[in-house]
């Protein structure tokens, strides 16, 4: 489930919360009770879990065909 920041107006306290992204535009009280509150923007860090494929042929004494 995505979490969300958000910051509260009135203590100036950051937090969490842990809603489905249908959800993700309601309003969230902070902690303390406090109703003012604001979401924050959230860079997402995306990153492949695979490595780059090595390049083919071309370059080198073997790749290039000139050994043998």
């Amino acid at each position: 489930m995505p979490r969300y920041d958000f910051r509260c107006r009135a203590c100036g306290a950051t937090f969490e919360v842990s809603r489905p992204m249908a959800e993700a535009s309601a309003p969230a009280a902070c902690p303390d009770g406090h109703e003012d509150t604001v979401k924050l923007l959230s860079t997402v860090a995306v990153t492949g879990g695979g490595t780059a494929a090595p390049p083919s042929g071309g370059g080198g004494c073997c790749g290039g065909g000139c050994c043998g």
